[in-house]
Formats: C-alpha cells, structure tokens, sequence
C-alpha cells in the first residue's frame, strides 16, 4: 500500500477520483448523492457550466500529468 504524504500526490488523487466519477456518470451511475462529479470538476477547474464533458476529463489529465511529474 503507498502512502500519499505530498500536497501534489494528494491532489492528484482527488483530480483521479474525479475523472473516474465523470466516466461511472457517463455510464449512468452516480458516485455522490450531492453534485456530480462533472460539476464539481468544472468549477474547480474554473470552466464554463456547458463546457463539455471530453473537454474536461482531458483537462483533469493534463493537470494530473502536471501534479504528477
């Protein structure tokens, strides 16, 4: 089991979990009972609210790449 001790590597997490949630909503399930995860990334990652979902999970990975190097 790896430990996630450094800001980057949790933030990479979060961003991971996030684009796994984006793909499980694509396929018609929910991972929160709240916001959806393609909200949430959205926001977090200051796009627009009709922003498509592609658009976004390649943003998430750039980010995740970048946290990750």
């Amino acid at each position: 089991m790896t430990a996630l001790t450094t800001p980057n590597q949790i933030q990479a997490f979060r961003l991971k979990t996030l684009q796994r949630g984006i793909l499980l909503e694509q396929k018609g399930m929910k991972m929160t009972r709240g916001r959806s995860c393609l909200s949430i990334a959205k926001q977090e990652l200051g796009m627009s609210r009709r922003a498509p979902a592609a658009w976004v999970l390649a943003a998430l990975e750039e980010q995740i790449v970048a946290l990750m190097a």
